[in-house]
Protein backbone atom coordinates (compact mmCIF):
# COMPACT_ATOMS: atom_id res chain seq x y z
CA UNK A 1 0.00 0.00 0.00
CA UNK A 2 1.04 3.41 -0.81
CA UNK A 3 1.32 5.79 2.33
CA UNK A 4 -1.18 7.83 2.78
CA UNK A 5 -3.58 5.13 0.77
CA UNK A 6 -6.20 4.55 2.94
CA UNK A 7 -6.86 0.57 2.64
CA UNK A 8 -10.97 1.05 1.78
CA UNK A 9 -9.92 3.61 -1.17
CA UNK A 10 -7.25 0.36 -2.30
CA UNK A 11 -10.15 -1.77 -2.13
CA UNK A 12 -12.55 0.93 -3.64
CA UNK A 13 -9.44 0.83 -6.28
CA UNK A 14 -9.43 -2.76 -6.84
CA UNK A 15 -13.11 -3.35 -7.56
CA UNK A 16 -13.25 -0.44 -9.71
CA UNK A 17 -10.39 -2.70 -11.50
CA UNK A 18 -12.52 -5.49 -11.35
CA UNK A 19 -15.24 -4.20 -12.90
CA UNK A 20 -13.50 -2.40 -15.67
CA UNK A 21 -11.75 -5.80 -16.18
CA UNK A 22 -15.66 -7.27 -16.81
CA UNK A 23 -16.72 -4.85 -19.00
CA UNK A 24 -14.01 -4.87 -21.41
CA UNK A 25 -14.77 -5.46 -24.99
CA UNK A 26 -14.02 -8.54 -26.17
CA UNK A 27 -13.03 -8.35 -30.27
CA UNK A 28 -12.90 -10.81 -32.33
CA UNK A 29 -9.62 -9.38 -34.00
CA UNK A 30 -6.60 -7.67 -32.96
CA UNK A 31 -4.31 -6.09 -35.29
CA UNK A 32 -0.91 -4.73 -34.11
CA UNK A 33 0.73 -2.49 -36.26
CA UNK A 34 -0.93 0.28 -38.74
CA UNK A 35 1.23 0.19 -40.98
CA UNK A 36 0.11 -0.05 -44.63
CA UNK A 37 -0.19 -4.18 -43.93
CA UNK A 38 -2.19 -3.89 -40.83
CA UNK A 39 -3.68 -0.94 -42.57
CA UNK A 40 -5.29 -2.91 -45.60
CA UNK A 41 -5.47 -6.04 -43.49
CA UNK A 42 -7.83 -3.92 -40.92
CA UNK A 43 -9.84 -2.26 -44.12
CA UNK A 44 -10.05 -5.91 -45.42
CA UNK A 45 -11.67 -7.32 -42.29
CA UNK A 46 -13.90 -4.57 -41.37
CA UNK A 47 -15.46 -6.17 -44.41
CA UNK A 48 -16.96 -8.71 -42.48
CA UNK A 49 -19.38 -8.59 -38.68
CA UNK A 50 -16.54 -8.66 -36.95
CA UNK A 51 -15.31 -6.33 -34.01
CA UNK A 52 -11.90 -5.24 -35.11
CA UNK A 53 -9.54 -2.98 -33.43
CA UNK A 54 -5.88 -1.55 -34.71
CA UNK A 55 -2.89 -1.01 -32.62
CA UNK A 56 0.31 1.22 -32.99
CA UNK A 57 2.70 2.15 -30.39
CA UNK A 58 2.69 5.28 -32.44
CA UNK A 59 0.80 9.05 -31.93
CA UNK A 60 -0.21 8.24 -35.68
CA UNK A 61 -0.61 5.28 -38.35
CA UNK A 62 2.01 4.76 -41.28
CA UNK A 63 4.73 5.80 -38.42
CA UNK A 64 6.92 3.16 -39.46
CA UNK A 65 8.76 1.56 -42.65
CA UNK A 66 5.35 3.32 -44.21
CA UNK A 67 6.16 6.13 -43.97
CA UNK A 68 9.76 6.34 -45.59
CA UNK A 69 10.26 3.96 -48.40
CA UNK A 70 10.29 4.26 -52.26
CA UNK A 71 6.59 4.28 -52.35
CA UNK A 72 6.94 1.73 -55.93
CA UNK A 73 4.10 -0.38 -56.75
CA UNK A 74 6.58 -3.16 -58.06
CA UNK A 75 5.52 -5.25 -60.71
CA UNK A 76 6.96 -8.22 -59.40
CA UNK A 77 9.83 -9.58 -61.48
CA UNK A 78 12.34 -9.61 -59.25
CA UNK A 79 10.75 -12.28 -56.48
CA UNK A 80 12.54 -15.81 -56.39
CA UNK A 81 10.06 -17.81 -58.57
CA UNK A 82 7.47 -19.55 -56.15
CA UNK A 83 8.15 -17.77 -53.10
CA UNK A 84 5.87 -15.99 -50.78
CA UNK A 85 7.10 -12.38 -51.85
CA UNK A 86 6.21 -13.39 -56.00
CA UNK A 87 2.98 -14.30 -55.22
CA UNK A 88 1.98 -11.76 -52.86
CA UNK A 89 3.36 -8.67 -55.25
CA UNK A 90 1.68 -9.75 -58.39
CA UNK A 91 -1.70 -10.41 -56.83
CA UNK A 92 -1.13 -7.41 -54.53
CA UNK A 93 -0.10 -5.41 -57.90
CA UNK A 94 -2.73 -6.86 -59.89
CA UNK A 95 -5.52 -5.51 -56.97
CA UNK A 96 -3.65 -1.66 -56.54
CA UNK A 97 -5.76 0.57 -59.02
CA UNK A 98 -9.10 -0.96 -57.73
CA UNK A 99 -8.04 -0.53 -54.19
CA UNK A 100 -6.51 3.12 -54.47
CA UNK A 101 -9.36 3.82 -56.86
CA UNK A 102 -11.92 2.86 -53.77
CA UNK A 103 -10.08 4.84 -51.53
CA UNK A 104 -9.28 7.71 -53.43
CA UNK A 105 -5.89 7.59 -53.18
CA UNK A 106 -3.21 9.30 -56.15
CA UNK A 107 -1.81 5.49 -58.67
CA UNK A 108 0.28 6.27 -62.12
CA UNK A 109 1.43 3.70 -63.86
CA UNK A 110 4.26 4.89 -64.86
CA UNK A 111 5.79 1.90 -65.47
CA UNK A 112 9.59 0.72 -64.68
CA UNK A 113 12.63 0.37 -66.47
CA UNK A 114 15.62 -2.41 -65.42
CA UNK A 115 18.69 -0.68 -66.84
CA UNK A 116 22.08 -2.03 -67.76
CA UNK A 117 25.76 -1.91 -69.15
CA UNK A 118 26.06 -4.66 -72.06
CA UNK A 119 28.29 -6.76 -69.41
CA UNK A 120 25.15 -7.23 -67.49
CA UNK A 121 22.44 -8.25 -70.35
CA UNK A 122 22.42 -11.48 -68.69
CA UNK A 123 21.30 -10.76 -65.84
CA UNK A 124 18.55 -8.45 -67.37
CA UNK A 125 17.39 -11.75 -69.17
CA UNK A 126 17.75 -13.43 -66.36
CA UNK A 127 15.27 -11.28 -64.89
CA UNK A 128 12.78 -11.27 -67.73
CA UNK A 129 12.70 -15.17 -67.74
CA UNK A 130 11.84 -15.03 -63.89
CA UNK A 131 9.05 -12.23 -63.96
CA UNK A 132 7.60 -14.39 -66.35
CA UNK A 133 7.28 -17.54 -64.60
CA UNK A 134 6.28 -15.24 -61.77
CA UNK A 135 3.19 -14.17 -63.89
CA UNK A 136 4.16 -10.26 -64.71
CA UNK A 137 2.24 -9.57 -67.86
CA UNK A 138 4.04 -7.25 -70.90
CA UNK A 139 7.03 -7.51 -69.74
CA UNK A 140 10.20 -7.28 -72.71
CA UNK A 141 14.01 -6.60 -73.41
CA UNK A 142 14.32 -2.72 -74.60
CA UNK A 143 17.44 -1.94 -76.74
CA UNK A 144 19.42 1.30 -76.51
CA UNK A 145 17.15 3.25 -79.44
CA UNK A 146 14.19 2.38 -77.87
CA UNK A 147 15.29 2.83 -74.43
CA UNK A 148 16.46 6.28 -75.07
CA UNK A 149 13.38 7.25 -76.72
CA UNK A 150 11.64 6.40 -74.02
CA UNK A 151 13.76 8.36 -71.11
CA UNK A 152 16.71 10.36 -72.98
CA UNK A 153 18.06 11.13 -69.47
CA UNK A 154 19.59 7.82 -69.14
CA UNK A 155 23.58 7.36 -68.81
CA UNK A 156 24.29 7.26 -72.51
CA UNK A 157 26.92 4.14 -71.62
CA UNK A 158 23.78 1.88 -70.86
CA UNK A 159 22.86 -0.50 -73.76
CA UNK A 160 19.48 -2.02 -72.78
CA UNK A 161 16.82 -2.86 -70.22
CA UNK A 162 13.81 -5.06 -68.68
CA UNK A 163 10.99 -2.66 -69.30
CA UNK A 164 8.10 -3.54 -67.32
CA UNK A 165 4.65 -1.89 -68.32
CA UNK A 166 2.57 -3.03 -64.80
CA UNK A 167 4.92 -1.02 -62.38
CA UNK A 168 3.46 2.00 -60.87
CA UNK A 169 3.57 4.77 -57.80
CA UNK A 170 1.47 5.75 -55.25
CA UNK A 171 1.72 7.55 -51.42
CA UNK A 172 2.56 5.12 -49.25
CA UNK A 173 0.88 7.11 -46.09
CA UNK A 174 -2.08 8.32 -47.71
CA UNK A 175 -2.79 4.50 -49.00
CA UNK A 176 -2.41 4.03 -45.39
CA UNK A 177 -4.16 6.80 -43.90
CA UNK A 178 -7.39 5.94 -46.43
CA UNK A 179 -7.56 2.45 -45.54
CA UNK A 180 -7.18 3.14 -41.76
CA UNK A 181 -10.02 5.64 -42.28
CA UNK A 182 -12.08 3.28 -44.72
CA UNK A 183 -12.05 0.93 -41.63
CA UNK A 184 -12.81 3.14 -38.95
CA UNK A 185 -15.57 4.17 -41.27
CA UNK A 186 -16.75 0.97 -41.42
CA UNK A 187 -16.44 0.07 -37.47
CA UNK A 188 -13.14 -0.75 -36.95
CA UNK A 189 -11.23 0.77 -33.47
CA UNK A 190 -7.93 2.54 -33.56
CA UNK A 191 -5.79 3.03 -30.36
CA UNK A 192 -2.65 4.83 -30.66
CA UNK A 193 -0.12 5.05 -28.20
CA UNK A 194 -0.19 1.64 -27.57
CA UNK A 195 3.29 -0.18 -26.68
CA UNK A 196 2.52 -3.62 -26.57
CA UNK A 197 4.27 -5.34 -23.19
CA UNK A 198 2.92 -8.73 -23.09
CA UNK A 199 0.00 -10.70 -24.55
CA UNK A 200 -1.28 -13.63 -22.72
CA UNK A 201 -4.23 -16.06 -23.92
CA UNK A 202 -6.72 -17.50 -20.79
CA UNK A 203 -9.89 -19.23 -21.77
CA UNK A 204 -9.08 -19.24 -25.70
CA UNK A 205 -8.83 -15.62 -25.87
CA UNK A 206 -5.58 -13.07 -26.13
CA UNK A 207 -5.31 -10.17 -24.06
CA UNK A 208 -2.98 -7.93 -25.58
CA UNK A 209 -1.19 -5.35 -22.74
CA UNK A 210 -0.07 -2.35 -23.18
CA UNK A 211 2.83 -0.40 -20.94
CA UNK A 212 0.45 2.08 -20.07
CA UNK A 213 -2.17 -0.08 -18.69
CA UNK A 214 -4.48 -0.67 -21.04
CA UNK A 215 -5.15 -3.77 -22.74
CA UNK A 216 -7.98 -5.23 -25.12
CA UNK A 217 -9.24 -8.85 -25.83
CA UNK A 218 -10.13 -10.92 -29.04
CA UNK A 219 -10.52 -14.00 -30.25
CA UNK A 220 -7.62 -14.11 -33.19
CA UNK A 221 -4.41 -11.68 -33.23
CA UNK A 222 -2.77 -10.94 -36.02
CA UNK A 223 1.04 -9.55 -35.64
CA UNK A 224 1.89 -6.88 -38.30
CA UNK A 225 4.41 -5.19 -36.46
CA UNK A 226 6.92 -4.56 -39.05
CA UNK A 227 9.84 -4.15 -37.14
CA UNK A 228 8.98 -5.52 -34.06
CA UNK A 229 7.17 -8.33 -35.54
CA UNK A 230 9.49 -10.93 -34.19
CA UNK A 231 9.46 -9.32 -30.97
CA UNK A 232 5.52 -9.62 -31.08
CA UNK A 233 6.11 -13.16 -31.84
CA UNK A 234 8.18 -14.04 -29.24
CA UNK A 235 5.13 -12.73 -26.65
CA UNK A 236 2.94 -15.83 -28.41
CA UNK A 237 5.00 -18.11 -27.74
CA UNK A 238 7.30 -18.02 -31.37
CA UNK A 239 10.62 -17.39 -31.65
CA UNK A 240 11.13 -18.90 -35.10
CA UNK A 241 12.43 -15.75 -36.70
CA UNK A 242 14.24 -12.44 -36.38
CA UNK A 243 14.05 -9.31 -37.92
CA UNK A 244 16.93 -6.77 -38.62
CA UNK A 245 16.49 -2.82 -39.47
CA UNK A 246 18.07 -1.77 -43.27
CA UNK A 247 18.67 1.62 -43.44
CA UNK A 248 17.49 3.50 -46.56
CA UNK A 249 18.39 6.86 -47.16
CA UNK A 250 16.30 8.89 -50.09
CA UNK A 251 16.73 12.34 -51.71
CA UNK A 252 13.79 14.52 -52.55
CA UNK A 253 13.86 16.84 -55.39
CA UNK A 254 11.63 20.08 -56.12
CA UNK A 255 8.82 19.48 -58.75
CA UNK A 256 10.50 21.70 -60.91
CA UNK A 257 12.52 18.53 -61.79
CA UNK A 258 9.73 15.87 -61.20
CA UNK A 259 9.27 15.04 -64.64
CA UNK A 260 12.77 14.68 -65.16
CA UNK A 261 12.31 10.66 -65.46
CA UNK A 262 9.01 9.19 -66.82
CA UNK A 263 9.43 5.62 -65.59
CA UNK A 264 10.66 4.03 -62.41
CA UNK A 265 14.67 3.57 -63.25
CA UNK A 266 16.20 0.62 -61.47
CA UNK A 267 20.04 -0.75 -62.07
CA UNK A 268 20.18 -4.82 -61.46
CA UNK A 269 19.59 -5.73 -58.42
CA UNK A 270 21.80 -6.84 -55.26
CA UNK A 271 21.36 -9.24 -52.47
CA UNK A 272 20.89 -5.82 -50.56
CA UNK A 273 17.76 -5.19 -52.55
CA UNK A 274 17.06 -3.30 -55.86
CA UNK A 275 19.75 -0.48 -55.51
CA UNK A 276 19.51 3.37 -55.76
CA UNK A 277 16.08 4.07 -58.04
CA UNK A 278 15.21 7.43 -59.87
CA UNK A 279 11.54 7.64 -59.60
CA UNK A 280 8.95 10.70 -60.14
CA UNK A 281 6.25 10.63 -57.36
CA UNK A 282 2.50 10.80 -57.49
CA UNK A 283 2.80 14.35 -55.92
CA UNK A 284 5.49 15.75 -58.94
CA UNK A 285 9.01 15.21 -56.79
CA UNK A 286 11.90 13.46 -58.03
CA UNK A 287 12.56 10.51 -55.84
CA UNK A 288 16.34 9.25 -55.31
CA UNK A 289 16.89 6.08 -53.17
CA UNK A 290 17.40 4.07 -50.81
CA UNK A 291 21.36 3.04 -49.76
CA UNK A 292 20.62 0.22 -48.03
CA UNK A 293 22.93 -0.27 -45.17
CA UNK A 294 22.02 -3.33 -42.00
CA UNK A 295 21.89 -1.87 -38.39
CA UNK A 296 20.91 -2.90 -34.67
CA UNK A 297 19.17 -0.16 -33.88
CA UNK A 298 15.46 -0.59 -34.95
CA UNK A 299 15.17 3.68 -34.05
CA UNK A 300 17.93 5.12 -35.89
CA UNK A 301 16.24 6.54 -38.97
CA UNK A 302 19.26 9.34 -39.28
CA UNK A 303 20.52 10.37 -42.25
CA UNK A 304 24.12 10.66 -43.14
CA UNK A 305 26.52 12.05 -45.17
CA UNK A 306 27.98 9.08 -46.56
CA UNK A 307 23.89 8.19 -47.49
CA UNK A 308 24.24 11.26 -49.60
CA UNK A 309 27.40 9.87 -51.31
CA UNK A 310 26.06 7.20 -52.25
CA UNK A 311 22.71 8.20 -53.68
CA UNK A 312 24.82 10.80 -55.67
CA UNK A 313 27.14 8.38 -56.63
CA UNK A 314 24.97 5.62 -57.93
CA UNK A 315 21.85 7.16 -59.21
CA UNK A 316 24.22 8.68 -61.87
CA UNK A 317 25.11 5.58 -62.99
CA UNK A 318 21.44 5.13 -64.45
CA UNK A 319 20.59 8.84 -65.15
CA UNK A 320 22.83 11.81 -65.79
CA UNK A 321 22.91 15.22 -65.08
CA UNK A 322 20.99 14.64 -62.05
CA UNK A 323 19.79 18.58 -61.13
CA UNK A 324 20.92 17.49 -57.47
CA UNK A 325 20.92 21.62 -56.80
CA UNK A 326 16.77 21.35 -56.93
CA UNK A 327 17.39 19.01 -52.97
CA UNK A 328 14.40 20.10 -51.17
CA UNK A 329 14.19 17.67 -47.95
CA UNK A 330 15.72 13.95 -47.68
CA UNK A 331 14.94 11.14 -45.10
CA UNK A 332 16.00 7.90 -44.03
CA UNK A 333 12.94 5.00 -43.50
CA UNK A 334 14.21 1.32 -41.78
CA UNK A 335 12.93 -1.73 -43.83
CA UNK A 336 12.16 -5.02 -41.76
CA UNK A 337 14.27 -7.63 -43.00
CA UNK A 338 13.40 -11.11 -41.64
CA UNK A 339 16.05 -13.77 -41.05
CA UNK A 340 14.37 -16.38 -43.55
CA UNK A 341 15.09 -13.86 -46.60
CA UNK A 342 11.19 -14.35 -47.94
CA UNK A 343 7.83 -13.36 -46.46
CA UNK A 344 6.80 -14.72 -42.80
CA UNK A 345 2.97 -15.09 -42.88
CA UNK A 346 1.87 -17.95 -40.80
CA UNK A 347 -0.74 -18.94 -38.65
CA UNK A 348 -1.11 -21.02 -35.74
CA UNK A 349 -3.72 -21.72 -32.34
CA UNK A 350 -5.27 -18.05 -33.43
CA UNK A 351 -2.30 -16.16 -34.07
CA UNK A 352 -1.20 -14.81 -37.78
CA UNK A 353 2.36 -13.74 -37.74
CA UNK A 354 3.49 -11.66 -40.47
CA UNK A 355 7.61 -11.11 -40.61
CA UNK A 356 10.23 -9.70 -42.20
CA UNK A 357 7.49 -7.93 -44.94
CA UNK A 358 10.21 -5.57 -46.31
CA UNK A 359 10.42 -4.85 -50.08
CA UNK A 360 7.84 -5.36 -52.15
CA UNK A 361 5.41 -4.92 -48.81
CA UNK A 362 3.62 -1.71 -50.11
CA UNK A 363 2.82 -3.64 -53.44
CA UNK A 364 1.55 -6.87 -51.53
CA UNK A 365 -0.32 -5.32 -49.30
CA UNK A 366 -3.48 -5.53 -50.38
CA UNK A 367 -2.95 -9.43 -51.00
CA UNK A 368 -1.25 -10.25 -47.78
CA UNK A 369 -4.50 -8.64 -46.31
CA UNK A 370 -6.59 -10.96 -48.47
CA UNK A 371 -4.47 -13.92 -47.37
CA UNK A 372 -4.47 -13.23 -43.31
CA UNK A 373 -8.60 -13.20 -43.98
CA UNK A 374 -7.97 -16.69 -45.47
CA UNK A 375 -6.11 -17.97 -42.72
CA UNK A 376 -8.07 -16.43 -40.02
CA UNK A 377 -11.17 -17.81 -41.91
CA UNK A 378 -9.04 -21.58 -41.93
CA UNK A 379 -8.72 -21.04 -38.11
CA UNK A 380 -12.43 -20.63 -37.11
CA UNK A 381 -13.35 -16.58 -38.14
CA UNK A 382 -16.60 -16.00 -39.22
CA UNK A 383 -16.66 -14.18 -42.35
CA UNK A 384 -20.44 -12.95 -43.04
CA UNK A 385 -20.09 -10.06 -45.19
CA UNK A 386 -21.73 -6.71 -43.47
CA UNK A 387 -25.03 -5.38 -45.60
CA UNK A 388 -23.91 -1.91 -45.29
CA UNK A 389 -20.24 -2.19 -45.89
CA UNK A 390 -18.87 0.85 -48.06
CA UNK A 391 -15.31 0.61 -49.68
CA UNK A 392 -15.22 3.91 -50.96
CA UNK A 393 -13.54 6.95 -49.75
CA UNK A 394 -13.47 10.56 -50.65
CA UNK A 395 -10.05 11.78 -51.81
CA UNK A 396 -8.37 13.65 -49.56
CA UNK A 397 -7.02 16.00 -52.10
CA UNK A 398 -10.57 16.48 -53.70
CA UNK A 399 -10.70 20.47 -53.30
CA UNK A 400 -7.64 20.73 -55.13
CA UNK A 401 -8.44 18.75 -58.59
CA UNK A 402 -11.44 20.37 -58.32
CA UNK A 403 -12.60 23.44 -61.26
CA UNK A 404 -12.37 26.79 -59.85
CA UNK A 405 -16.64 26.97 -60.28
CA UNK A 406 -16.99 24.11 -58.08
CA UNK A 407 -14.18 25.54 -55.56
CA UNK A 408 -16.12 28.51 -55.27
CA UNK A 409 -19.43 26.87 -54.46
CA UNK A 410 -17.77 25.03 -51.36
CA UNK A 411 -16.21 28.27 -50.67
CA UNK A 412 -19.28 29.90 -50.31
CA UNK A 413 -20.36 27.17 -47.90
CA UNK A 414 -16.90 27.11 -45.76
CA UNK A 415 -14.98 30.29 -46.19
CA UNK A 416 -11.98 28.18 -44.65
CA UNK A 417 -11.02 26.56 -47.95
CA UNK A 418 -10.79 30.16 -49.40
CA UNK A 419 -7.85 30.80 -46.74
CA UNK A 420 -4.68 29.48 -48.03
CA UNK A 421 -2.13 28.16 -45.45
CA UNK A 422 0.39 26.22 -47.55
CA UNK A 423 1.84 28.25 -50.28
CA UNK A 424 4.12 26.01 -51.45
CA UNK A 425 1.50 22.87 -52.17
CA UNK A 426 -1.65 25.35 -51.83
CA UNK A 427 -3.16 23.58 -49.10
CA UNK A 428 -6.33 25.37 -47.72
CA UNK A 429 -7.65 26.18 -43.90
CA UNK A 430 -10.75 24.06 -44.95
CA UNK A 431 -8.36 21.25 -46.04
CA UNK A 432 -6.47 21.09 -42.97
CA UNK A 433 -9.59 21.49 -40.66
CA UNK A 434 -11.37 18.06 -42.37
CA UNK A 435 -7.58 16.49 -41.67
CA UNK A 436 -8.24 16.81 -38.28
CA UNK A 437 -12.00 15.77 -38.13
CA UNK A 438 -11.87 12.67 -40.62
CA UNK A 439 -11.00 9.51 -39.85
CA UNK A 440 -8.01 8.60 -38.85
CA UNK A 441 -7.73 11.98 -37.75
CA UNK A 442 -4.55 14.20 -37.59
CA UNK A 443 -3.25 15.39 -33.38
CA UNK A 444 -0.07 16.60 -34.76
CA UNK A 445 1.80 18.81 -36.96
CA UNK A 446 3.36 15.62 -38.86
CA UNK A 447 0.00 14.00 -39.09
CA UNK A 448 -1.14 17.08 -41.00
CA UNK A 449 1.68 16.63 -43.35
CA UNK A 450 1.27 13.17 -44.23
CA UNK A 451 -2.47 13.90 -44.77
CA UNK A 452 -2.43 17.21 -46.96
CA UNK A 453 1.02 18.08 -47.94
CA UNK A 454 1.19 21.37 -45.84
CA UNK A 455 4.76 21.35 -45.24
CA UNK A 456 6.09 19.10 -47.90
CA UNK A 457 6.66 21.91 -50.62
CA UNK A 458 9.79 24.26 -51.52
CA UNK A 459 10.10 25.62 -47.67
CA UNK A 460 9.51 22.92 -45.97
CA UNK A 461 6.86 24.25 -43.84
CA UNK A 462 9.03 27.25 -42.82
CA UNK A 463 6.19 29.55 -43.56
CA UNK A 464 2.90 27.03 -42.80
CA UNK A 465 3.98 25.83 -39.64
CA UNK A 466 2.86 28.27 -37.37
CA UNK A 467 -0.52 28.66 -38.57
CA UNK A 468 -1.11 24.66 -38.93
CA UNK A 469 -0.43 24.52 -34.92
CA UNK A 470 -2.49 27.50 -34.55
CA UNK A 471 -5.49 25.37 -36.43
CA UNK A 472 -4.59 21.71 -34.33
CA UNK A 473 -4.80 23.90 -31.29
CA UNK A 474 -8.46 25.58 -31.87
CA UNK A 475 -9.54 22.06 -33.22
CA UNK A 476 -8.50 20.16 -30.51
CA UNK A 477 -9.33 22.38 -27.82
CA UNK A 478 -5.87 22.10 -26.44
CA UNK A 479 -3.04 24.81 -25.44
CA UNK A 480 -1.06 25.92 -28.26
CA UNK A 481 2.32 24.47 -26.67
CA UNK A 482 0.85 21.56 -26.56
CA UNK A 483 0.64 20.61 -30.32
CA UNK A 484 3.72 18.45 -31.32
CA UNK A 485 6.26 18.08 -34.17
CA UNK A 486 4.94 14.07 -34.00
CA UNK A 487 3.73 13.41 -31.06
CA UNK A 488 5.18 12.37 -27.62
CA UNK A 489 8.80 14.13 -26.86
CA UNK A 490 8.68 16.02 -30.29
CA UNK A 491 7.74 19.87 -28.32
CA UNK A 492 7.35 22.41 -30.54
CA UNK A 493 6.56 26.01 -28.68
CA UNK A 494 7.41 25.94 -25.13
CA UNK A 495 5.58 29.42 -24.82
CA UNK A 496 4.46 32.80 -26.15
CA UNK A 497 7.04 35.41 -26.18
CA UNK A 498 4.30 38.45 -26.68
CA UNK A 499 0.80 38.77 -25.05
CA UNK A 500 -2.36 37.38 -26.99
CA UNK A 501 -3.74 40.96 -28.17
Amino acid sequence: MRDGCPVFLCILFFCVGIKKERQRIMYDVVVIGAGVVGGMIARTLAKYDLRVVLLDKENDVAMGATRANSAIVHAGFDAKVGSMKAKMNVRGSELMPTVTRELGVKYRNNGSLVVAFEHERAEVEAILERGKQNGVKGLRLLEKDELFAMEPHLNPDLTCALYAPTGAIVCPYELTIAAVGNAMDNGAELMLNFCVCNIEKKDGAYTVYAEDGRAVSAQYVVNSAGLYADRIAAMTGDGDFTVTPRRGEYMVLDKEVGDFTDKTIFHTPTKMGKGILVSPTVDGNLLLGPTAVDIEDKENNATTAEGFATIYDKAGENVANIPYFKTITSFCGLRAVGSTGDFIIKSRDGVVTLGGIESPGLSSAPAIAEYVVELLSGMGMKTEEKADYNPIRKPAHAFREMTAEEKNKIIEKDPRYGRIVCRCEGVTEGEIVAAIHQNPGATDVDGIKRRTRSGMGRCQGGFCSPMVVSILSRELNIPFEQVTKFGRGSVINYGKTKGDN
